[in-house]
């Protein structure tokens, strides 16, 4: 990622797509394809894959992230807020077990009030969690 700029780094996907519809509608064309914007979300790693076939509906995934990094909650408190159970353990967990991945990341821009860099940094050598 030498040189590399994360533009979107700290940005929850809901807001991305608030941003795509916004910046279009400074224009009498749209800047960025409709397409793009209503297209299911995938990684494309294989034929078909969406997002959603693995993950929760981006307004419940940024809720969720929302509560556990800027909120600070903990799985419970998170669950209290009305979220499934399984849900919430599946996100906590791919985002803990995914800290190395932000660590190798290029920098960008923090929009939040508590992004993933200094503000919140966990262990990733010893496989710890939270909620061990």
């Amino acid at each position: 990622m030498v040189g590399g700029f994360a533009v979107l780094k700290d940005v929850y996907k809901t807001i991305v797509f608030e941003l795509a519809k916004y910046r279009n509608s400074l224009s009498e064309t749209p800047v960025i394809p409709e397409r793009v914007i209503t297209r299911p979300p995938s990684a494309e790693l294989r034929p078909d894959q969406k997002d959603q076939d693995s993950l929760p509906a981006y307004d419940v995934l940024d809720a969720i992230l929302y509560a556990y990094i800027e909120e600070d909650l903990g799985q419970a408190d998170i669950i209290a807020k009305g979220f499934d159970k399984e849900v919430v353990e599946k996100v906590i967990r791919l985002v803990d077990r995914n800290e190395y991945k932000r660590r190798q990341g290029a920098i960008g821009p923090r929009i939040t009030s508590r992004a993933f860099s200094r503000e919140r940094r966990y262990p990733i050598v010893n496989g710890w969690t939270a909620n061990d």
